[in-house]
């Protein structure tokens, strides 16, 4: 009977196995792709601005961007600032301080580098180091796993996948991990995109 239930688990476990093999194989492959449109960087909570006043350096500053998403700086307080381009904000900075200077004209320089988190690169699962980037232009998976520190012993490189959300639905799709880091295949190396989350399995084996 011992024997009977044993063999009865493993098949069990090979039918599990044998699903959720099936189940990644469903997404399709990412494959190359075409250059991407432009974008903007967007103001993230963790961000450094470098507020520049022409000709008012006593309310020009550095300030940081605050987890709420906003600035506060001399005449200005509480400010919005994520999710909005330097341009939009210094614009927005100009609209406050006119009511306290004649045609104020301001400048905002980001030198420190988060991003929103709905644009961060998250990786998760197998990977050496997971953790949440920060998007560059032109960023690749390879930039990716660099930045992670490639697989753990444990990963399956080759079933991971990307999530990305495409006209506001979510749709994965695999990448060859394995083949572009330890086999150095550069036809795996894809863009990658704002808001993709890299899912990294665990070996059955």
């Amino acid at each position: 009977m011992n024997i009977f239930i044993k063999n009865w688990v493993i098949n069990l476990l090979a039918i599990f196995y044998l699903f959720a093999l099936g189940g990644c194989s469903t997404y399709p492959l990412l494959s190359q792709q075409g250059e991407k449109a432009p974008h903007d960087y967007l103001i993230g909570p963790g961000d450094t601005l470098n507020i520049i006043v022409w000709r008012n350096p006593e309310i020009s500053m550095s300030v940081p961007v605050r987890p709420d998403g906003k600035i506060t700086t001399p005449l200005v307080e509480d400010l919005p600032a994520s999710g909005k381009t330097s341009t939009e904000l210094a614009r927005n900075i100009e609209e406050t301080l006119s009511k306290y200077l004649q045609q104020p004209v301001v400048t905002v320089v980001i030198t420190g580098f988060v991003g929103p988190f709905s644009e961060q690169i998250r990786v998760v699962g197998e990977a050496a180091q997971p953790q949440a980037l920060p998007y560059r232009e032109n960023m690749s998976l390879m930039d990716v796993m660099i930045a992670v520190g490639g697989l753990t012993d444990f990963a399956a490189g080759n079933r991971a996948r990307i999530v990305r959300s495409i006209n506001g639905e979510q749709q994965q799709f695999r990448v060859r991990l394995e083949d572009l880091i330890r086999d150095g295949d550069i036809s795996a190396n894809v863009p990658v995109y704002q808001g993709d989350v890299l899912v990294i399995p665990e070996s059955f084996f």
